[in-house]
């Protein structure tokens, strides 16, 4: 059983639950997908599934992934990747994954690239608390004290301006709002990672996971 799809964020909307209240939810595409490799324990060490999502035009695929993708009978796909699985046994190649293997309530981790923000300074990047906006402070958003001068570098992990934004990130707890399975939309409440048109890998949340 597959418990992950990859799907495009749309954006944000609202809806109204039956007592009236607002509820914002996340948009998204999510599939249909093609299972394009399946792995085992004999062959791969392993159970998982590739799937692939998003058609594109075959002169923008080299011949290798063409070849690859041939074995499953899938048209050129512009995005491949594993998702989560619970036995391959009844998997087969060229199956299509859709928005229905989800339902309302399912708790579910989401998976982005979050949006790029640029060069950040510390008080935007690290929400520093800056200085004091009195006569004499020169540095109201200045970093200060980068530590200790006797290493003559700056160690790993402090806290410095820099890229912001543009990381993937995993969003756990979030929560199925309502499945639109003849449309391959899933509404989840709340934000999910990412600028709208982004690649989501969307999976369901089991146990300690």
């Amino acid at each position: 059983m597959v418990y992950g799809i990859l799907g495009k964020k749309l954006g944000m909307t609202q809806v109204f639950d039956e007592a009236g209240r607002m509820v914002p939810v996340t948009v998204i595409e999510a599939g249909p997908c093609v299972v394009t490799q399946i792995k085992t324990p004999e062959k791969d060490g392993y159970e998982g599934v590739q799937i692939a999502f998003a058609d594109t035009k075959e002169r923008h695929l080299n011949k290798p992934l063409l070849g690859h993708l041939a074995k499953s009978g899938a048209s050129p796909k512009r995005h491949l990747r594993e998702v989560p699985v619970e036995g391959v046994d009844d998997l087969e190649l060229g199956q299509e994954i859709k928005a229905d293997i989800f339902a309302a309530g399912d708790l579910v981790k989401i998976t982005g690239i979050s949006k790029g923000k640029g060069f950040a300074g510390v008080v935007k990047r690290w929400h520093f608390h800056g200085d004091d906006e009195t006569h004499g402070i020169m540095g109201h958003r200045k970093p200060a004290s980068g530590g200790a001068t006797d290493a003559a570098r700056t160690f790993k992990g402090v806290k410095r301006p820099g890229r912001m934004g543009g990381r993937r990130i995993t969003q756990r707890g979030s929560t199925v709002y309502r499945v639109e399975a003849g449309r391959n939309l899933l509404l989840v409440a709340g934000a999910a990672p990412g600028a709208n048109g982004g690649l989501l890998l969307i999976a369901k949340q089991l146990v300690g996971g």
